[in-house]
């Protein structure tokens, strides 16, 4: 390697260490750009890749280090981890036996070979157990499970909608480290499902002029930091509205106890509450990043179904006054798609490799014009001329959405027509940036107001904790 680049490479590798990946990737491209044959400098841009969930790029650069090397088996390592993050496991498994050859004696290796063909023999059985089912399953019947007096948590009555002390309650709850009975917990899938189910994909949404609404993006399992946002910016109410733009689960260890918030306010009021659907409340995030694997740690083994059939019917866009259009990811990767488009949407299904459902739940904003290769692998990136373009067609002042770490919990791009927050501060407690939530006003006529907060202390129990195994990666070289 060239003896900058290898400067380059060593710089990259302490700032790495500190989990500033932005900047290590910036030092790894320009160690690259000094010297182009080397197969670590690839597959170490690749790992920073990973950990910045740009998966397909980090597909790439594994792919790079392999063309460079092909006996470099780091190379193959990153290529099985890109895999797997975007649920590719044949593929996966194939990179994982080619390093098993290799390495026939690294426990790491071995075990995650097992765990890959395990998943890959599971998929091929729901495969052929999917094709023989006619109707979908139905959620847990919550009037078969009973409570016994020796439960101390909040009870719900037999019509389901919680009162403000049953949150102020389940608050108490969850906040001790407790649970709410598992009845209860059906009895709210069930419910939600059937009201869900009546609404549109695309929810209208009107702010009345001295009303405002906050809009908030991934929460990703960081209980204590949502019970923050309602400290400081007040709890749900018809009078205090809260919009949730997805991504309430997966990869911090109380996703659980995030999403029974926000949809037991939403069964309290709809008013107050609004859900939109994120990339990660899907079979596979679930699957791998960790809300499979606490669902059945925390409520039972077949339970992750239930909420997995209650993800599907959650909305995926809204529409603010007419004016303002958020969903999770980003916009339709084809031409002349109309809001009414979107409201007509079949969205009772896990979303594809393509399509407007995947690119709603996916899509990238970037800086360039035109369409680009998504960082992901998944759906594409849009350029400040197809959001200009969307909204002129739409008739919108700007979109909303999440689905990325901003370091200050914020972003406005594209000229101001396209925004992005999330509302996970010190994202898996490693990233160090803060949340943010925006204020929206028809008496500022409509411009977003970004708020700021940092994280607060939360019990110590690690992020990823229920995730799948697989998830752990190979180091640095």
């Amino acid at each position: 390697m060239d003896p900058a680049a290898e400067e380059l490479k060593n710089q990259a590798n302490d700032v790495f260490k500190t989990k500033d990946y932005e900047r290590a990737l910036e030092l790894y491209s320009k160690a690259i750009e000094v010297d182009g044959t080397s197969a670590v400098l690839y597959s170490n841009r690749s790992f920073a890749y990973l950990k910045t969930e740009s998966f397909g790029a980090a597909l790439e650069d594994a792919g790079k280090a392999i063309e460079l090397d092909p006996k470099y088996t780091k190379g193959y390592y990153r290529r099985a981890s890109a895999n797997m993050a975007m649920g590719q496991f044949s593929k996966a498994l194939k990179d994982y036996e080619s390093v098993f050859k290799v390495k026939p004696k690294d426990p790491d290796v071995r075990k995650k070979v097992q765990e890959c063909r395990k998943i890959v023999k599971q998929r091929a059985f729901e495969r052929a157990i999917a094709s023989e089912e006619k109707e979908e399953a139905p959620l847990t019947n919550y009037e078969n499970i009973t409570v016994s007096d020796s439960y101390k948590g909040p009870r719900l009555d037999e019509n389901c909608q919680p009162t403000v002390e049953f949150m102020e309650q389940l608050e108490t709850t969850f906040k001790a480290q407790k649970e709410l009975h598992k009845r209860y917990i059906f009895h709210m899938l069930t419910i939600a499902l059937e009201k869900f189910r009546k609404l549109p994909t695309m929810i209208d949404i009107s702010v009345p002029n001295d009303g405002k609404l906050t809009v908030c993006g991934d929460t990703h399992g960081q209980y204590y930091d949502l019970c923050n946002i309602f400290k400081l910016n007040g709890q749900p109410s018809a009078e205090n509205p809260y919009l949730f733009n997805g991504d309430f689960v997966d990869r911090g260890s109380w996703g659980l106890e995030v999403f029974l918030t926000l949809l037991g306010w939403w069964l309290h009021d709809p008013k107050c509450m609004y859900l939109t659907r994120g990339n990660h409340e899907t079979k596979n995030m679930n699957e791998l990043y960790g809300f499979e694997g606490e669902v059945k740690h925390k409520v039972g083994p077949n339970a992750f179904r239930s909420f997995q059939t209650l993800f599907q019917s959650l909305p995926v866009a809204y529409l603010i006054n007419k004016r303002v259009l958020v969903m999770h990811g980003g916009l339709p990767m084809v031409d002349n798609i109309a809001l009414d488009d979107i409201r007509k949407l079949d969205r009772f299904m896990e979303p594809g490799e393509g399509g407007t459902l995947t690119d709603l739940l996916w899509a990238d904003p970037q800086d360039a014009p035109g369409r680009g290769t998504s960082k992901r692998g998944t759906s594409a990136q849009f350029g400040p001329d197809i959001t200009a373009e969307f909204c002129k067609q739409n008739g919108l002042d700007y979109i909303i959405r999440s689905h990325e770490v901003k370091e200050k919990g914020w972003e406005s791009a594209h000229g101001g027509k396209c925004w992005t927050i999330f509302s996970a501060p010190n994202y898996c407690d490693q990233r160090g940036n803060d949340g943010a939530y925006l204020t929206i006003r028809p008496d500022n006529n409509l411009v977003p107001i970004p708020n700021e907060f940092k994280a607060v202390e939360h019990p110590p129990c690690q992020p990823m904790m229920y995730a799948n195994p697989m998830m752990r990666m190979a180091g640095l070289a």
